[in-house]
């Protein structure tokens, strides 16, 4: 062992006798603070929160019917797949005609034109949808190397 060759061991103090009893005086004492000032998010944590709702903020939502991913000028997905802008007019017009008061979520990717999106929403609206809801998406976040 490394305390031998300095004797180091001969040194340190004794072990104390006897000292279990303080150990359930420890035990003792955290259960009883955690008793009487509720810890209730250290022992229990699944239990839900109170949280305030706002009465009016639900109020505006609606299931959408039809669903698109905007990611240039000429690049929407749809369900089918990849659509350009003219293939995209045609689709909205057979959508319109198959469903009863559709509505249209477009996911807007970062770096979209604003022209674009509006051109976009303005054919939805004329094919027949009768809401169209915009959503931005998060930009990707960059890599750590580089400038």
């Amino acid at each position: 062992m490394i305390t031998r060759p300095l004797d180091l061991a001969a040194h340190l103090r004794p072990a104390p006798r006897s000292q279990d009893w303080l150990f359930f005086v420890n035990a003792g004492l955290i259960v009883l603070f955690f008793s009487l000032f509720g810890a209730r998010f250290v022992l229990a944590p699944g239990i839900g929160l109170d949280v305030p709702t706002m009465p009016g903020a639900m109020a505006g939502a609606v299931r959408t019917t039809h669903r698109i991913s905007v990611l240039g000028a000429d690049l929407i997905y749809v369900d089918e797949g990849a659509m350009n802008a003219r293939q995209l007019v045609r689709w909205f017009e057979r959508e319109a005609k198959k469903t009863k008061d559709p509505s249209l979520l477009m996911l807007i990717a970062p770096g979209v034109p604003t022209t674009v999106s509006v051109d976009i929403a303005q054919a939805a609206r004329t094919s027949g949808f009768v809401r169209v809801q915009w959503g931005a998406q998060e930009p990707a976040s960059r890599s750590a190397g580089g400038r």
